[in-house]
């Protein structure tokens, strides 16, 4: 009972509050410029908590996770160029919701499936941390492996009709993967002799670069006034009906994606980006319709609950074990040390007025970012009324700032321009660039742990293939697996008969 006295105390002091709110809005206002994302705002401001208290530096530091998982959605729905790898399978569907005049409603669904999104995830860390922890202990490398393929199959669900170039651009997001070092020699590999290419691609300057850049580069060329943001016209919206839709209508894919974020959240090496593919990918194998890909607001419930669910998903296990579940959560990890603090059982019997006030400012978080959102979106909807042209050079210099940031390197820089006309490019020849994102995320885990089950399988002397199918929960990932792809074909015949019979209805009626 004293203990819980002092953590509500904590909980709604002044200080509190104020690291809180704060804390959220730079993550949001960070999130929604790209590349600048919530690792490096946390890495950024992280000196700022050591005069703190160690729950409200921790809160301050969360806030800007939670806040910058959900900001990357804004300038996605909005104009085309998410702000964080997490918002790619968002900004699919959210901006053909913007172009149609819907944007307002997108943005509401982003901020409330974002919001339940990371309850069900805090939730998840209060009351199963060691339980889910434990969990995430047992996902050797033959689980992350196949967990990581499995992630693959889902580029059905991100591509449309056109499989071929969809595959094309998985495969090219993997060779990107491959430049640079060889994990298990060492050596250098796909530089092609140039000195600069021996650090590989990063993944934050080439989703700035596929995205950002590309997206300014061709409105650029081929948008003129008339074409502009400036001309779309946005409806109404209602917060109210928004919810009751979401409520009504669409709870069981906000729960099932919110509970696929929280598990792929735990495993450590994984983040939000993976969790809002693979939610995106189940919910486009229910569609009946063939409305994926043009607006529909299943995917943007799906990826925004799934990516901050995530959140709290990744703080169990770095909590619980002292693994953090992504690379921010590994910089809080540092912010815990710093204060003192030991992750593990220690940490919350000895501890325990600090974790569970730190557990509180979460949800405090998550409320403070529900009401930047809602009171925002008017002010967010008004960049769709400004000038495509006054647009352009500011999102490319907060684009090119956000690769430069992520290493203090210009060689980011180059790479970020360069992936902007690989963009232009691909966009030219109708090949999507979001499974290129894909190909690149799941490229470095899909070696690293084929790698180090190899290593294993070798040193008991069995076969890797024995190895993997003698552990349960590699078949349970293959059963998974086989289950998306049979959804993605489902859901890629629909969508043809579709097309075919408005195709039909279509020549009926000129003739």
């Amino acid at each position: 009972m004293e203990t819980a006295m002092q953590v509500l105390g904590n909980l709604f002091s002044f200080h509190m509050l104020i690291a809180c709110l704060i804390g959220t809005l730079v993550g949001v206002v960070l999130g929604a410029i790209p590349g600048m994302n919530g690792g490096i705002g946390i890495a950024v401001c992280l000196p700022f908590t050591y005069s703190m208290a160690p729950a409200q530096g921790l809160a301050f530091l969360g806030g800007m996770y939670v806040g910058s998982s959900y900001g990357g959605s804004i300038a996605g729905i909005l104009i085309n160029v998410p702000g964080t790898a997490e918002s790619a399978c968002t900004t699919i569907e959210g901006y053909p919701m913007t172009v149609r005049g819907e944007g307002k409603k997108a943005l509401y669904l982003s901020v409330l499936s974002s919001s339940f999104g990371s309850v069900v995830g805090l939730l998840a860390l209060v009351f199963c941390a060691p339980l889910l922890a434990d969990v995430a202990v047992k996902f050797g490398p033959p689980e992350m492996l196949l967990l990581s393929l499995c992630g693959l199959t889902i580029v059905g669900a991100l591509t449309g009709k056109d499989i071929i170039r969809g595959m094309f651009a998985a495969c090219f997001g993997l060779f990107l993967a491959m430049v640079g070092v060889d994990e298990a020699s060492g050596q250098f590999r796909l530089y092609f002799g140039l000195r600069l290419l021996r650090g590989g691609v990063g993944l934050i300057p080439a989703v700035i670069g596929l995205f950002a850049v590309a997206e300014m580069m061709k409105q650029g060329i081929s948008v003129s006034a008339k074409e502009g943001h400036s001309q779309i016209q946005l409806l109404p919206a209602s917060v109210r009906k928004t919810w009751h839709f979401i409520w009504h209508d669409r709870m069981l894919l906000l729960l099932k994606s919110s509970a696929i974020g929280t598990f792929i959240g735990i495993l450590p090496g994984t983040g939000g980006a993976i969790s809002s593919f693979l939610a995106y990918g189940e919910a486009k194998g229910k569609d009946t319709e063939g409305t994926f890909g043009k607006g529909n607001p299943d995917g943007i419930i799906a990826s925004e609950s799934a990516n901050n669910a995530a959140v709290g998903g990744s703080l169990v296990p770095m909590l619980a074990l002292g693994i953090p579940g992504s690379s921010t959560s590994a910089i809080m990890f540092g912010a815990l040390t710093i204060h003192g603090l030991v992750p593990g059982q220690s940490l919350f019997s000895e501890h325990a007025d600090i974790v569970y006030t730190f557990f509180g400012g979460m949800f405090l978080v998550t409320c403070f970012m529900l009401l930047i959102g809602i009171v925002g979106i008017p002010l967010f909807s008004s960049i769709v009324k400004i000038d495509i042209k006054k647009i352009i050079p500011f999102v490319l210099l907060f684009s090119l700032i956000g690769a430069y940031s992520v290493n203090n390197s210009v060689y980011d820089v180059g790479i970020a321009m360069m992936m902007g006309l690989v963009g232009v490019f691909f966009s030219r020849v109708g090949i999507p660039v979001t499974p290129v994102v894909l190909g690149l995320i799941l490229g470095d885990l899909i070696e690293s742990n084929f790698i180090r089950t190899v290593t294993i399988a070798g040193a008991e002397g069995v076969n890797p293939l024995v190895y993997m199918f003698a552990r349960p929960l590699c078949l349970a990932i293959l059963a998974l697996t086989v289950y998306l792809i049979a959804a993605n074909v489902r859901a890629l015949k629909r969508s043809r008969q579709i097309q075919q019979a408005t195709s039909s209805t279509q020549d009926l009626r000129e003739e």
